[in-house]
């Protein structure tokens, strides 16, 4: 897939519900770090360094981890980055179990003091597109606990480096 038909369809996959019809979901996870932030990013902030922190498969499959790159994680999900800056970046998802649902995360570090910064892992779906009630929770009950442990595994890589 190339970068501008990922961008594309994330674009359709936003605009395709009404303003009016939808629930957007914020899941927020931050975690502190006694760690300096540009220790922390360089440990953690590699667009693909989510394969070790979430356990799964990540490879660039276009760009080279700046805005416009696409990441597939194991084999199926399509993530374009789609902002960044020195300490976090922004995706969403084209293709995979949330691409449907207007699926964007945004993974950023900042700096509380000179020695210390706070992971900051923000999630935001639509509920609205999810066909039931029950799939709604199911999924709510999946990302949090799932992106909680993902900014434990990262503060403890962070911090493993003291």
């Amino acid at each position: 897939m190339t970068i501008a038909r990922a961008l594309t369809a994330l674009a359709l996959t936003a605009a395709a519900t009404p303003a009016g019809a939808a629930d957007y979901v914020v899941i927020r996870k931050e975690i502190l770090v006694e760690r300096p932030a540009d220790a922390v990013w360089q440990r953690v902030g590699d667009y693909c360094a989510i394969g070790e922190w979430l356990k799964l498969k990540c490879e660039l499959v276009s760009g080279t981890g700046d805005v416009g790159s696409v990441r597939r994680l194991n084999d199926t999900t399509l993530e374009p980055m789609i902002a960044r800056t020195g300490h976090s970046y922004s995706y969403g998802q084209t293709a995979g179990g949330m691409a449907g649902f207007a699926y964007n995360g945004t993974l950023a570090v900042e700096p509380v003091d000179a020695a210390r910064s706070k992971i900051v892992y923000t999630l935001i779906y639509d509920a609205a597109l999810m066909p039931s009630d029950a799939v709604r929770k199911a999924q709510f009950e999946r990302i949090g606990p799932r992106f909680q442990g993902a900014i434990e595994t990262m503060k403890a890589l962070a911090e493993a480096g003291k």
